[in-house]
């Protein structure tokens, strides 16, 4: 039987950035360094298969550090905690180390410099999602207010409208995103930026990728979780880009086969948290149903590295 002609599209960049590589390596190093079981407090990174993998090598992944016994190393998320647990970790005399990604903690240490100043910080995030709650702990209850669209501005209750600051969620999109800056620039003539983008690279480069691809391809499939953030906001990318079907799936088994029937291109990238392994069972999925023609659409090329903390550098030299 013919299989019909696919035109297959891998977005570039996708997969991997570097503060997600960075946390698996210091789950990894943290393990032959002490030994199992470490402790790891919240799924290190949003991808179910990174964690099982990591699970099956000795690793503990629990919700509160009280689940942690203080004779075992803990590890922070890539997503960053309150000021609170680190401290909690240091009272109860424990090992720890923080994975948290060195582009979450620039916008931490933005607040803190803001609040320093007298301002207060308006976070435009969602609401639960760790990152949110590590970025909003960094300062005492009631110093951040938090925003998630452009229509929550309206009803902002702030001390002083001549001193507020604005910081946001690494992971967000830059198009909605762009849209809060703006509403909150128009109410708040006043209010201080970052120096840099928060939104940060990986994510903006993901999404260009994606937006490039969408008008030409009749779907678009995201590899990663439904608790990632930078996933999701793929997902929304893709169909505000032009793509008539734009899908999250964790792996090829969660692929709508009678969705994608009589499509003659399709669109892969994936999350930042997603492994390259994932992306290539996806592709071998379709390889078996479809002739397919590979073909890459690279808009950036990343080179960005970040090095795991000296306690863990020390140990592997």
């Amino acid at each position: 039987m013919t299989r019909p002609a696919l035109t297959l599209y891998l977005a570039a960049p996708r997969g991997f950035c570097a503060g997600v590589d960075r946390a698996i390596k210091i789950v990894e190093m943290a393990l032959e360094k002490w030994g199992a079981p470490v402790y790891v407090r919240h799924e290190i990174v949003h991808n179910r298969f990174v964690v099982d993998g990591l699970r099956d090598k000795g690793a503990v992944f629990v919700e509160e550090l009280d689940e942690c016994p203080k004779d075992r190393p803990v590890i922070f998320s890539a997503h960053g905690v309150p000021k609170a647990v680190p401290a909690e970790a240091e009272r109860r005399e424990m090992v720890y180390v923080d994975a948290t990604c060195p582009l979450v903690s620039k916008v931490h240490i933005e607040a803190e410099r803001h609040a320093e100043e007298g301002l207060q910080i308006v976070m435009i995030g969602h609401a639960g999602h760790p990152e949110t709650i590590g970025t909003m702990g960094q300062l005492p209850e009631g110093d951040v207010l938090l925003v998630e669209t452009a229509e929550d501005v309206a009803g902002l209750e702030v001390r002083d409208p001549e001193k507020l600051a604005y910081v946001t969620q690494t992971t967000l999109s830059i198009d909605d995103t762009a849209g809060v800056v703006a509403a909150l620039q128009a109410r708040f003539p006043a209010i201080v930026g970052p120096h840099k983008e928060d939104i940060c690279y990986a994510t903006t480069n993901r999404q260009e990728a994606v937006k490039a691809v969408a008008p030409r391809v009749d779907a678009i499939l995201v590899v990663g979780a439904p608790n990632s953030s930078n996933s999701r906001r793929l997902v929304e990318v893709g169909a505000k880009a032009g793509c008539r079907y734009s899908q999250l799936v964790q792996r090829a088994s969660d692929i709508d086969w009678r969705a994608l029937e009589g499509i003659s291109s399709l669109a892969v990238t994936a999350g930042a948290s997603a492994p390259e392994v994932l992306i290539r069972e996806v592709i071998d999925a379709f390889s078996e149903r479809f002739d397919v023609t590979l073909e890459t659409v690279e808009t950036a090329v990343e080179k960005v590295e970040f090095k795991v903390p000296r306690v863990l550098r020390e140990a592997a030299e």
